[in-house]
């Protein structure tokens, strides 16, 4: 079975996740705060009882607390819902940060509730070199299961925090163009408030 960690055409119903963190700025390189951040969530995982029995709920905390600090899904939001995102209110971008964020990190505790169990590892490719004042960097990974194996490609942006993932390429679709397309139709059926609705529907479990 494949690996679909963040599968972006997943909807799945999961609790409000908190919009803030606060933290201190962070010099890793791109490579090294994505893998510390995947290990770390498997390491939990792993560590708890109820994560490593495929509890959904106890794997989506340990997603909140180790994976949601190294995103920037503000920025997810904002390219995902496209030009509309101009023509939103503060509210409104909160609104609809708040429901995507839950959406994502929802799908991803699924995804690595259906890995559990499996002899699964994350393999790293050599670090490209980042130029000087460069803020964004792609690094690719491989993610190995019973002898199955995905590329998985992590975009991430330099904040004033460190580096933090926005978008990941799985199977040659990145995740903002998937949604993007997803949210485009939303937006002209319902306008924003559309989408907030449509949003939080499947995160209420309609």
């Amino acid at each position: 079975m494949k690996p679909t960690i963040l599968l972006p055409l997943l909807i799945m119903t999961a609790p409000a996740a908190p919009a803030v963190y606060a933290q201190q700025a962070d010099s890793r390189s791109p490579d090294q705060m994505l893998k510390a951040t995947i290990d770390g969530v498997m390491e939990a995982i792993r560590s708890d009882p109820a994560a490593r029995a495929g509890d959904p709920d106890r794997t989506y905390r340990i997603v909140e607390q180790r994976f949601l600090p190294s995103t920037d899904f503000m920025l997810t939001t904002r390219y995902a819902v496209g030009g509309a995102w101009a023509k939103a209110t503060q509210a409104q971008r909160e609104a609809l940060f708040k429901q995507f964020q839950t959406l994502l990190a929802r799908t991803y505790a699924i995804q690595l509730t259906q890995i559990q169990g499996q002899d699964t590892r994350f393999k790293y490719a050599p670090p490209a070199k980042v130029a000087a004042g460069a803020l964004d960097a792609v690094v690719k990974t491989t993610v190995i299961t019973a002898g199955d194996t995905m590329p998985i490609d992590y975009r991430m942006r330099k904040t004033d925090a460190g580096w933090k993932i926005y978008d990941i390429n799985m199977m040659g679709a990145w995740m903002i163009q998937v949604y993007r397309q997803q949210f485009a139709a939303q937006l002209a059926s319902g306008g924003i408030d559309g989408l907030i609705k449509y949003l939080a529907a499947h995160n209420e479990g309609s």
